[in-house]
């Protein structure tokens, strides 16, 4: 005989199953979009025939914030990314053991402004923090990356705005490059320097007492080193001691054996320091790019004549470019060691001091012409040179009074050097004729917005984003594109010849934010379709450090707020899976998450990691706008950032490389085309109207569970009350009443 107590109990256990089940099959409904957060539908891939790798996306972290840096510098400890997110002044936590549904968990705070962030293999953690007055020295804080809620462990003082932090292979070491940018009207314009700093060998914070300084003070005029002459020092001087030192601008930092080399971008050089001694050594000047020669080309103007072609790459000898680079990474081969700079260029702007201008305003506001003798004489109209910035303190005739040469800012390419600054191989024009392939109607675009070659008068595709990594028994170096967007990968077998891989990008063009987010229903539903905009730093994870167990990226997008993760598939590897397929699987799995639970907290940051140096170190502009050089234009009719008046037009385009597709919009309503239909570009497929079918069928079988449930709850208990012959109540109890004799809210 069956006990009344029994079958009370079966029948809530099966209606609690019923209803647990007809939520779990609603939730996976509802939650499958958020395995793809921030993937557009059809990402753009492009590949060189013989490519050995291929990138793809796997997930993303969104903050939700559009364009205010809420995810810059990256880097990795265990299954734990740390992005610096500048917007909110803090270290976002973020947990990749499933690289398809990045989820944040916590957050560190310190006293003032995170720009750069490093954590050594053990677990020791370290943040550059700029201080509020970032002329005025800045502060290293440390925090255990083992522990879940990252407790800081203690701060040390270094120089003023430390923008990037750097560990040596061995880890015995923090380096920090103290940029030293001046304040808003340049009345005061602090030193440049680095920080070496000792560190513990256990997991725990340095003394004061461990930190020495490396500055430039042996290179000014009564020194007792020689500053070569190539090196750009120039701008105001608003003190009356120290002009070189308070003149170089450290931007990036990484280790090659017993040295390591920091980047100073507006000076066009690298300074050299002996990490041991704490002394800088060396500043090499890096010269400039000959864009005259074939091979080194440009697209120099943002508005072509209305008969000319859109995309005009040409060579222009009398021009040159700084090559200016923001990242710096390295790799040995063949038992030597090279650098690997991004040559993205910069300007200075502050107060009422500009460097750049436009090369037709040359001749006028006090800026002297182009030499009548130039061979850029009879280039200077819009559809050539004209509406390009030039740096204004360069290229002038002994006496002043015209330009005989004119130099650009950075050199739209990558390069490679040897550790004495020796030029070993660029990229050439390589950035821009990859991507007029790829994304042909949306060539030099933006990143806050889709247009048609917006940037071509300022650095074009603007390399910033730069990592070394070594994928299967091949070393590559990983360029991300600040402006049009994602990530070249380059084979580095060759030093002297590098060649490129794939060029991946998560974006979607047809959506422009800048131009439709204020009017948006859903501005952070448009931000999410947008994808990756504005990749400002990368770090590498090796296979056995990736949670794909193969090689990845972890991307840090300050325009987008988002940190995504990319897989790099290793095409020589016979057993290399389809980076998509997984993909695909957690995109419909029952386990997935609401994408609004990931968009509601905030990240921001950049890392760099080289798999050679050991060196985990990324960073960020602090202060210091990439934008610089848009402020500078006499055209009332064009914006500063120098936005294309067409967003393309023309029929449907997809460049394709032997089987590797590369698609774009051919409107502002299309999107792009191109995603391989093997699946070699990864993501998942989008949805279709058979799977919407499937989804109202398990909403209607979710619905009908959650039915019989309540019923079945309502029956028991008229059954119970009717025997208990007590109690009974009206049988118009409503379903709230059901639900809450559970105890459910």
């Amino acid at each position: 005989m069956t006990h009344q107590s029994t079958s009370r109990s079966t029948t809530a256990a099966l209606t609690v199953l019923l209803l647990t089940a007809g939520l779990s099959a609603t939730g996976t409904m509802i939650g499958t979009g958020a395995a793809a957060a921030a993937e557009v539908s059809e990402p753009i891939s492009y590949s060189a025939p013989e490519a050995g790798v291929d990138l793809g996306f796997l997930g993303s972290h969104e903050t939700g914030q559009f364009d205010e840096s809420a995810a810059e510098i990256t880097a990795v400890h265990g299954d734990t990314a740390f992005t610096v997110n500048a917007q909110a002044a803090t270290v976002d936590i973020i947990d990749i053991s499933d690289p398809h549904k990045p989820e944040k968990s916590g957050e560190i705070t310190g006293s003032g402004i995170a720009n750069s962030i490093a954590v050594r293999d053990d677990g020791l953690g370290v943040i550059a923090l700029e201080n509020e007055d970032k002329t005025a020295p800045g502060s290293l804080m440390f925090f255990d990356a083992t522990d879940t809620s990252a407790t800081v462990l203690g701060t040390v003082s270094v120089g003023s705005l430390p923008d990037m932090v750097a560990l040596t292979p061995d880890g015995a070491h923090a380096l920090v490059a103290n940029e030293g940018e001046p304040d808003e009207d340049f009345a005061t314009d602090p030193e440049g320097s680095v920080s070496v700093v000792d560190l513990p060998a256990e997991v725990a914070a340095p003394e004061e007492s461990d930190v020495h300084t490396a500055d430039f003070h042996d290179f000014e005029e009564s020194g007792s080193k020689t500053l070569p002459d190539d090196v750009r020092v120039f701008g105001p001087e608003p003190h009356d001691d120290l002009p070189v030192s308070r003149n170089l601008e450290l931007e990036y930092i990484t280790v090659a054996g017993d040295k390591a080399y920091a980047t100073l971008q507006e000076a066009n050089a690298i300074a050299v320091l002996d990490i041991a001694t704490a002394e800088v050594t060396e500043v090499l000047p890096l010269g400039f790019k000959d864009h005259g020669q074939v091979g080194n080309g440009l697209d120099a103007s943002d508005r072509d004549p209305e008969d000319a072609p859109e995309k005009n790459i040409a060579e222009y000898p009398g021009l040159k470019g700084a090559y200016m680079p923001d990242t710096i990474s390295t790799f040995t081969s063949g038992g030597t060691d090279y650098l690997v700079t991004a040559n993205e260029g910069d300007s200075r702007e502050w107060g009422d001091f500009v460097d750049a201008a436009r090369v037709k305003d040359l001749g006028e506001d006090e800026l002297a012409p182009v030499c009548e003798t130039s061979p850029l004489a009879d280039k200077l109209g819009d559809e050539d040179l004209g509406r390009l910035n030039i740096i204004t303190d360069l290229g002038l005739s002994e006496s002043g009074d015209c330009y005989e040469e004119l130099y650009s800012f950075g050199a739209r390419s990558f390069s490679v050097w040897t550790t004495d600054g020796t030029l070993v191989a660029d990229s050439g024009d390589s950035f821009e004729q990859m991507t007029a392939e790829a994304i042909p109607d949306f060539f030099n675009s933006n990143h806050s917005e889709s247009n048609l070659e917006g940037r071509s008068d300022d650095k074009g595709p603007e390399p910033e984003a730069l990592t070394v990594g070594q994928v299967g028994e091949t070393t590559y170096a990983f360029v991300g594109f600040e402006r049009v967007g994602g990530i070249a990968a380059f084979d580095l077998s060759d030093p002297t010849n590098p060649t490129f891989a794939t060029y991946f990008n998560n974006r979607d063009f047809s959506v422009s934010v800048e131009d439709e987010i204020e009017d948006a229903a859903d501005p952070d539903a448009l931000l999410s379709s947008a994808g990756d905009l504005g990749p400002e730093g990368i770090t590498f994870l090796g296979a056995d450090e990736s949670p794909t167990e193969e090689a990845a990226l972890v991307v840090g997008n300050e325009v987008s707020g988002t940190t995504s993760l990319y897989s790099v598939a290793d095409l020589n590897d016979d057993g290399g899976s389809d980076p998509g397929a997984e993909t695909d699987d957690s995109a419909d799995s029952d386990d997935s998450t609401d994408s609004n639970d990931s968009a509601e907290s905030d990240s921001s940051g950049t890392s760099e990691a080289s798999s050679d140096s050991g060196a985990s170190a990324d960073s960020n502009d602090s202060g210091n706008s990439t934008d610089s050089n848009d402020s500078t234009t006499s055209d009332s009719s064009k914006d500063t950032d120098g936005a294309a008046d067409s967003t393309g037009a023309g029929e449907d385009s997809a460049a394709d490389s032997e089987g590797s597709e590369s698609g774009a919009n051919s409107d502002a309503g299309a999107s792009s085309d191109g995603t391989d239909a093997d699946g070699d570009n990864a993501g998942s497929l989008p949805r279709t109207g058979a799977d919407m079918g499937q989804y109202l069928i398990m909403a209607g079988i979710a619905l009908g569970l959650i039915g019989f449930g309540v019923l079945a709850i309502y029956l028991a208990r008229r059954r119970r009350n009717g025997r208990r012959g007590d109690g009974r109540r009206s049988g118009a109890q409503s379903s709230n009443d059901v639900l809450g004799s559970i105890g459910w809210d």
